[in-house]
């Protein structure tokens, strides 16, 4: 069951990263389904291994290091390995080798709120789990 709900929450991360890229950006990459679901579950293993109480800011900084974490390995192995030219952040400010910078940092901070809730209630809805309380700090 373990399984089963870590693959329905990562296909649901890579279906919604997807919708965003292509909102923001006007176009994907096929590879964007499998970073956005890791990043997705990740995201939601949170709950799983820190205590329910842990305050959403909390939450939120650690999945912007990890989606950002996430965010430069692929990267490099994608755009920098691979060639595949996904993205690249070379002309922001604060970048590491194109692939991971301090603005899109801090819109992971912002963007992992909304990853947050939904993880949540998608674990409340399907899998019948609690729905958490938050605290903001």
């Amino acid at each position: 069951m373990r399984l089963a709900k870590h693959l329905i929450l990562f296909s649901a991360g890579g279906i919604i990263y997807l919708i965003i890229e292509i909102l923001y950006r006007g176009y994907t990459h096929q590879s964007m389904f499998f970073v956005g679901g890791l990043c997705f579950v990740l995201i939601g293993l949170i709950n799983e291994v820190l205590d329910p109480k842990t305050p959403l800011t909390v939450q939120m900084l650690l999945s912007a290091f990890m989606v950002t974490t996430v965010e430069f390995v692929s990267g490099y192995i994608l755009n920098i390995r691979l060639g595949l030219n996904v993205w690249d952040y070379s002309g922001l400010w604060g970048n590491v080798m194109g692939q991971i910078s301090v603005p899109f940092m801090a819109v992971w901070f912002f963007l992992s709120a909304a990853g947050i809730f939904l993880d949540d209630w998608l674990r409340h809805v399907i899998f019948c789990e609690d729905y958490p309380g938050y605290r903001i700090i």
